[in-house]
């Protein structure tokens, strides 16, 4: 299993959206940076749902539930899509500050590549943030 995360403007589609709609399509990416990540998520891989705004926090996760197809509402053959569904909303949102203060996730792409909307989760990454979360 590989861990991610994806980034999300609340205002457009947040954590909460998708506790009502329990399950989305996750399209709209078109940085081939992010493209790559997206391509490289399989069935059953999870996900964490990073707010970006004004809010600038993991607030929950996710499951990947498809493979990445290709994004039948665009004309780009290059675009890809992934269909996600809700985990679980965190306990307590873990914010970008408290995360660029631990030294150890100081390699997270999220970190060090600010406007990557889809990254890589090291699985010691991911329990951390999980711990920071309770």
């Amino acid at each position: 299993m590989n861990y991610f995360l994806l980034k999300t403007e609340p205002s457009e589609y947040s954590f909460d959206d998708l506790i009502r709609d329990k399950k989305t399509v996750w399209s709209g990416v078109s940085a081939a940076p992010a493209l790559k990540h997206l391509r490289s998520m399989k069935k059953g891989d999870r996900a964490f749902i990073y707010h970006t705004g004004d809010e600038r926090q993991i607030v929950g996760t996710v499951k990947i539930v498809s493979d990445p197809y290709r994004d039948p509402k665009a004309k780009d053959e290059k675009l890809v899509v992934i269909e996600i569904e809700v985990e679980k909303k965190l306990s307590k949102p873990v914010s970008l500050a408290s995360i660029k203060s631990i030294k150890e996730l100081a390699a997270m792409p999220l970190v060090r590549i600010g406007r990557l909307s889809v990254q890589p989760v090291a699985k010691q990454e991911w329990d951390r943030i999980h711990a920071m979360s309770k």
